[in-house]
């Protein structure tokens, strides 16, 4: 808007040295700058749909008595965050360097952070497009997300999975007692990334699914070896052995009496 009063006899909006309008007469191509009002108290023009090539200083100009006066205004342009370019999900061996990129564009820069989504992450653990992490442990595992924030609007977010494949570790694997003609129950816990494999030894002699009197229950983090009727043959030294392709580890057991 320019405000003008009674004195004014030619009026004229510029943008840098370019004539936009001068009084109802437009000089630019741009159909999206139009002329709102051209009165005795006020000479103003719109720019519709604006574009950050709009950024710049506009010029009113004004003639007085034959004394030309200008008045300038500085148009800035804001643009709302937009993340262009970020990591695909990864997947990589313990101990082994990920880099991950965020790349944003936004009118002013777009602040840059990285967090770890997962319950122990506190705040962000980097300010920067780019999040290097060595020797990478299973804990750090999950979801990383990329925050892209500016004055403009809400922050952008986007997220990244990095999957850390390790070799199975069995957690838990106890001895248990169980009279003879009752229902016993071994059982083997390992996790792994990929999961594991589970195979069941007695003494040297591998155990095949579907023995009679014998059942193994394969899960992602635990197999089972259920005896229905348990007999003297069947105490003795179990081993459970867990593999994936990063390695593979054993625990032995008991069924006892």
């Amino acid at each position: 808007r320019c405000s003008v009063d009674n004195r004014v006899t030619r009026v004229a909006w510029l943008n840098g040295s370019s004539i936009l309008y001068a009084g109802n007469d437009k000089w630019c191509l741009d159909p999206r700058v139009v002329l709102l009002a051209n009165t005795k108290t006020q000479y103003s023009i719109q720019i519709q749909d604006v574009d950050v090539y709009d950024e710049g200083p506009y010029t009113c100009s004004v003639q007085t008595d034959n004394h030309p006066k200008t008045s300038r205004v500085h148009l800035i342009v804001q643009v709302s965050p937009k993340i262009t370019e970020i990591s695909s999900d990864i997947s990589i061996n313990e101990g082994g360097n990920v880099s991950l990129t965020c790349i944003a564009t936004g009118r002013p820069d777009p602040t840059i952070t990285w967090r770890h989504i997962s319950p122990k992450a506190v705040g962000f653990i980097s300010e920067d497009e780019y999040l290097e992490i060595t020797g990478i442990t299973r804990e750090q595992s999950g979801e990383y997300e990329c925050s892209a924030s500016n004055e403009v609007s809400a922050p952008v977010v986007r997220r990244v999975k990095v999957t850390v494949n390790y070799p199975p570790y069995i957690s838990d694997a106890k001895s248990t007692g169980v009279p003879v003609g009752q229902k016993g129950i071994l059982l083997c816990e390992a996790s792994a990334v990929p999961s594991a494999d589970f195979q069941w030894y007695k003494d040297d002699k591998r155990l095949a699914e579907g023995q009679k009197g014998l059942k193994v229950e394969n899960k992602a983090f635990f197999s089972r070896l259920t005896f229905f009727n348990v007999s003297e043959q069947d105490y003795g030294n179990y081993t459970c052995v867990a593999s994936n392709q990063l390695g593979n580890t054993n625990a032995s057991m008991i069924l006892y009496g």
